[in-house]
């Protein structure tokens, strides 16, 4: 049974912030693409150094699965975090162009104008495709919400309408065994797990683009505690 899964769910905040420090008078600092090149002035001279600026790269240990059953689930899983992975994040980055933007406005009024403007394009955006979206699909992306913003997606909802459609929304969610209020625990929830070790092999692949979580999640603390779960069990 398909699930039409509230638009409004997609409204998202979470923001991404970049700092640029200042260079010191010792050297200047130029840098393009991942490539980083300092020029060190020395008694007048400009001595260059490259520096290539890389990204932490986890290695991963090859799948194991106890049972062809497993192994089987956990390919069914993967394809259907990747399917719903890129929605969460562009709506996260949706909800933050919307954010900025309302800062900037003063008057109430102009708000829900501008707000309802990005409503309707959101809808237009997502619509067809989130109204295809099975309930174990839909879960997923209120999993993959909450990773992405640290708040659920019953909140936003309640934040961005009101409390009666939250609790709308959940209580209809709820006839298709899905929970708005569905909060991602990768430390605690096996699945949850699962799907993390899925979006990092997916990031490394480059099969989905990287977009940090609104709370930290290092993978190799997390591999660590279920690695002793799974030694005490």
């Amino acid at each position: 049974m398909k699930f039409f899964l509230p638009i409004y769910i997609c409204f998202l905040f979470f923001g991404l912030k970049t700092t640029f420090a200042q260079t010191d008078t010792e050297y200047l600092k130029k840098q393009k693409d991942s490539t980083e090149v300092m020029y060190y002035l020395i008694e007048g001279d400009t001595i260059a150094r490259e520096i290539i600026d890389l990204d932490e790269v986890i290695l991963l240990d090859k799948l194991k699965f106890s049972s062809e059953q497993d192994r089987r689930r956990y390919l069914i899983l993967r394809r259907k975090t990747r399917k719903v992975y890129p929605y969460a994040k562009l709506a996260s980055e949706r909800l933050t162009t919307m954010t900025e933007r309302l800062k900037t406005i003063d008057k109430n009024r102009h708000k829900r104008l501008y707000t309802k403007r990005i409503q309707k394009y959101i809808e237009g955006e997502f619509s067809d495709k989130l109204k295809k979206l099975t309930h174990t699909e839909g879960q997923i992306l209120v999993k993959l919400i909450h990773r992405q913003t640290g708040r659920t997606a019953f909140d936003l909802v309640k934040e961005l309408r009101t409390g009666w459609r939250a609790f709308w929304y959940n209580t209809t969610a709820s006839l298709f065994e899905i929970s708005l209020k569905e909060e991602y625990n990768p430390f605690d929830v096996k699945e949850d797990y699962l799907i993390e070790d899925i979006l990092e092999r997916s990031f490394q692949e480059s099969i989905l683009e990287r977009q940090k979580p609104a709370f930290p999640i290092d993978y190799l603390d997390l591999k660590a505690a279920w690695n002793k779960k799974t030694v005490n069990n």
